[in-house]
């Protein structure tokens, strides 16, 4: 959001740090996804922004689409319980692509959820910071995207971190 994020931060002493904004709730929307390759274990991170808005079935459904185009072979992709995973659309789109498994996490367990870290390393490198409009934030959200999904040991460090199996 445009609203920015605070986060703890450094001062002089007896000098507050203000953040000076406008009061804009326009959003940008992301949804995201790590894959790891089952032989050469090689991370990658893919997203797919929307701006003003959220996303819904349909842009679920594409972003799969999306994955399925980039990566061979099956692809299980492990999501949490939101509305836009669940429903007819999803099992449809399933029944079109066999090679396409879908698994859900268990109902309120985002520490299970590698992806979570990557938005936590995301968040944190925008923190404090005051974009003053959507192009801004959307320029500040691809820098910090772009640096984690370059970053294997990062990626790495988002799986490990979470309590799912080591692979």
């Amino acid at each position: 959001m445009l609203i920015p994020s605070v986060h703890k931060t450094w001062a002089p002493r007896g000098q507050t740090p203000i953040i000076r904004h406008r009061y804009q709730r326009d959003k940008i929307s992301v949804i995201s996804a790590i894959s790891v390759s089952p032989v050469r274990r090689r991370l990658r991170l893919y997203w797919r922004f929307l701006v003003k808005g959220n996303f819904t079935h349909s842009h679920a459904l594409e972003f799969l689409r999306h994955l399925l185009r980039h990566l061979r072979g099956h692809v299980i992709v492990l999501w949490d319980r939101g509305r836009i995973h669940r429903g007819d659309p999803t099992r449809d789109f399933c029944r079109q692509f066999p090679r396409l498994h879908l698994e859900h996490f268990p109902a309120y367990a985002p520490e299970l959820n590698p992806d979570e870290a990557v938005w936590g390393l995301t968040k944190g490198r925008l923190a404090n910071g005051r974009p003053d409009d959507l192009d801004e934030l959307l320029a500040h959200l691809t820098a910090s995207l772009s640096r984690v999904a370059r970053s294997p040991a990062l990626l790495r460090a988002c799986i490990t971190q979470s309590d799912l199996p080591l692979f």
